[in-house]
């Protein structure tokens, strides 16, 4: 069996607030840790039946590039969701909330 591995490195201040946010993967076209300003990591649990979380960003994550993420973060979880169960009336909802949520938050689609 083939493995991959992906590695999070996040650096803190003294508040244990993130200051430096670094990735890197065996199967990426580069070796270097590549450094984000945000992340959202959501695994299920199958034994407990519920999920985990981890969210975090930098200190200085610009708001406006924080809704940018989120909308984005939302619009693929829809095609997963898609993907995953073939759903495709609830994935609609779905796209419908998300165009919402971008002209709420000021973001134009597509850019």
């Amino acid at each position: 069996m083939r493995k991959a591995e992906i590695k999070i490195t996040v650096e803190l201040d003294d508040n244990n607030m993130p200051e430096n946010i670094l990735w890197e993967s065996t199967d990426a076209q580069t070796k270097d840790q590549v450094p984000v300003k945000s992340m959202i990591l959501a695994l299920w649990d199958h034994n407990y039946k519920n999920s985990m979380r981890i969210d975090l960003w930098t200190k200085d994550m610009p708001v406006d590039e924080m809704k940018r993420f989120f909308y984005e973060t939302l619009q693929t979880m829809g095609d997963s969701f898609l993907k995953a169960t073939n759903e495709t009336l609830i994935v609609e909802d779905l796209r419908d909330y998300c165009a919402h949520f971008a002209d709420k938050m000021g973001i134009i689609e597509g850019q």
